[in-house]
């Protein structure tokens, strides 16, 4: 359940300003042979329920919450463009889920 609540989170991050770019799909091609996770899945992902996610995220021990951090970021600029909708999004994820960024 982690991996598709990650997996939905980025997904979000990646189709925030409704364009796929090359960058970001070779970002979530590297990131699904990374979890082990094929199409099924990223598709499944996107159809599971924010709220879910969220709760999912929340109770997610410290150091995965901050690689999920890592990754968001990651994901954002994997076009080499970062959107304000996407920083934004990040933002309230990672606050909806409890997440402090450590340096």
């Amino acid at each position: 359940m982690e991996k598709l609540a990650v997996l939905k989170t980025i997904d979000e991050v990646i189709q925030m300003d409704e364009e796929i770019k090359d960058g970001e799909i070779d970002f979530m091609n590297r990131l699904s042979d990374t979890l082990d996770v094929g199409p099924d899945l990223i598709l499944e992902a996107r159809n599971t329920e924010p709220a879910e996610a969220l709760a999912v995220l929340r109770a997610m021990p410290d150091e995965q919450k901050q690689l999920l951090a890592r990754l968001l970021n990651e994901a954002a600029n994997s076009d080499g463009e970062v959107d304000e909708r996407e920083i934004q999004f990040i933002y309230r994820v990672l606050t909806a889920a409890g997440i402090q960024l450590r340096n």
